[in-house]
């Protein structure tokens, strides 16, 4: 049988009782293993986690909610005014001292002797004859509410949304229906007819006018190229002046025929208006051209809703946006965010891989290879948008508007 002596346990335990000392306590010799700092970080990364978590499912209900079509109520007020539209959100809040004071009777019998209210924002619309697109509606002022069965959500092409009673169909300055039931009814006839001539009409502006201006841009740069290279009086230049001449001419004959099958096709779309009636009572008349989408939002099944969120979300994806890109949809940033990538990617690939190899195994210590490193170390640590924003204030606020007041001084804000 082996045994250890105490001079061997004293070595391997130095706190031993053999030798005089004291055991570490179980809470210090925790610590001094870094266990509750690992706990610690480990927690931080499970609350972190949780609240990008949140934050996604937020992120991900109310964007994917926005298209889902609300209901349209119309609130009327103690003081008789009306408002229609939709629910945007609701809030509760603390009633000033100055508000409480300007408080009608009929407010302050319907607010209870409270000092706080719920109000809800409503998306009245309307631009163009309101000049706002929300309103603020307490509680205590709603004297009625209701929800019209014919009330119409229209979104347009210009001045944002219109809600309103249709109350008459006109065509060729003839009314051809009157009440709501009626009205609605040839605006479904002849809505998908009027919005395909205006499809056409963008796509010859678009295209066909673009491809013609594009031909004469070309012949134009050709002519020039000429002019620098040989000369004013070289037979390039002739043949490039006749080309240019050419180009100009058939151009003028095709712009001809595309301006006049746009302006039939603009002139067929004008015959068919809709008339709506506010909230208020006045009465609206909108082409036909200029509606994107009717909905009938109090008279929509479960599918009806079904098919508005699906309509409204291929636009967002695959449309161009208007209104000052606040409506509309956002291909072109899509399409325009994928092609940078895949060229960026296509050309930095290369070089990036070839400058890590050159660093790694080629590259010897030196001013330029260490201030190398450190760009690649700041370009790695540092996001992207943080570039992206410091090159657009210095390259284009400060860049750009210098070589504009030099070239430019006419344009300059404070011309000299």
């Amino acid at each position: 049988m082996t045994t250890t002596s105490p001079k061997t346990m004293s070595k391997r335990d130095p706190k031993s009782p053999v030798n005089g000392g004291r055991r570490r306590p179980v809470a210090i010799a925790v610590i001094a293993r870094g266990e509750p700092y690992v706990w610690l970080t480990g927690g931080a990364l499970v609350l972190a986690v949780a609240m990008i978590a949140g934050l996604l499912g937020l992120i991900f209900v109310q964007g994917f909610s926005t298209f889902w079509p609300g209901e349209i109520v119309l609130v009327t007020s103690h003081d008789g005014k009306m408002t229609m539209g939709e629910v945007a959100r609701s809030a509760s809040y603390e009633l000033t001292p100055e508000q409480s004071e300007a408080l009608t009777a009929k407010q302050r019998s319907a607010l209870g002797g409270e000092a706080s209210s719920r109000r809800r924002l409503i998306r009245s619309g309307n631009f163009d004859l309101t000049s706002t697109h929300f309103t603020w509606i307490s509680d205590f002022e709603v004297a009625a509410e209701e929800r019209p069965e014919w009330a119409l959500l229209l979104e347009r092409r210009e001045w944002g949304r219109f809600y309103g009673l249709p109350t008459k169909f006109i065509i060729d300055d003839q009314v051809a229906a009157t009440g709501a039931e009626e009205s609605w009814r040839r605006y479904e006839e002849f809505g998908d007819d009027v919005r395909d001539r205006f499809a056409e009409a963008e796509g010859l502006k678009k295209h066909e006018l673009g491809r013609i201006s594009a031909d004469r841009e070309e012949a134009r740069l050709d002519l020039r190229r000429a002019e620098l290279a040989d000369g004013k009086d070289s037979e390039n230049y002739r043949n490039a002046s006749s080309s240019l001449a050419s180009v100009e001419e058939g151009a003028i004959e095709q712009e001809a025929e595309i301006f006049k099958k746009i302006e039939q096709l603009e002139l067929e779309n004008t015959r068919y208006r809709l008339v709506l009636t506010t909230a208020s009572g006045e009465q609206q008349e909108i082409p036909l051209s200029q509606i994107v989408r009717a909905v009938p939002a109090n008279r929509l099944s479960f599918f009806g809703k079904v098919s508005s969120y699906v309509s409204r979300w291929r636009e967002f994806l695959f449309d161009d946006p208007r209104e000052a890109n606040s409506e509309g949809g956002v291909f072109p940033a899509i399409f325009g965010t994928i092609i940078m990538t895949l060229l960026m990617t296509l050309v930095v690939v290369p070089f990036g891989v070839l400058a890590a190899l050159y660093m790694r195994e080629y590259a010897k210590a030196g001013f330029l290879t260490s201030a190398v490193r450190i760009a690649v170390n700041n370009l790695a640590g540092v996001p992207s948008i943080v570039f992206g924003v410091f090159g657009l204030g210095f390259f284009c606020y400060i860049v750009g508007a210098s070589i504009d007041d030099i070239f430019y001084p006419e344009y300059a804000p404070n011309p000299k």
